[in-house]
């Protein structure tokens, strides 16, 4: 059965990413790259993460990447949120709310698994007080926000 691909238009050579991704995330690995015979470099390279299928391209700087496009990282525990927080924020930009920039410039989303439960809690108040203690994070903390839920 056919499968959508994410393909993903980087400024630079597309096996550094690809590397540096499928070195990051478990099940996951490079399945073929194509030469560019421009550059010298690397032009395609097919890849999985966590065995979803992506295309990287080294399209050259007449297109960037940017916030519309984000891939999100649901984590269990803020140990498996600080570690990819860390290695994809490094050399790259952090922002608010779990959100930041990764060296290439593709924008990723770390966020504890329980996140969309406690923004959705049936008690307004506890929904409202999670939400606030989120917008005032760029990591988040997942100990930050269950004291925000349970501080009414």
């Amino acid at each position: 059965m056919p499968t959508i691909t994410t393909c993903l238009w980087f400024q630079t050579d597309a096996n550094e990413p690809a590397a540096f991704y499928t070195g990051l995330f478990p099940d996951s690995r490079i399945l073929s790259a194509t030469p560019s015979e421009r550059s010298g470099g690397t032009s395609i390279v097919s890849f999985e993460l966590w065995g979803r299928p992506f295309l990287a391209l080294g399209g050259g700087a007449e297109v960037a990447l940017n916030y519309a496009t984000s891939l999100q990282v649901p984590c269990e525990t803020q140990e498996e949120l600080d570690r990819y927080w860390d290695v994809l924020a490094a050399g790259g930009a952090e922002q608010q709310c779990g959100w930041l920039t990764d060296k290439f410039g593709l924008s990723w989303q770390i966020v504890p698994t329980i996140l969309p439960g406690l923004l959705s809690h049936p008690d307004p108040a506890q929904a409202d007080r999670v939400l606030k203690a989120m917008l005032g994070m760029a990591k988040l903390d997942i100990a930050g926000l269950l004291a925000a839920a349970s501080a009414g």
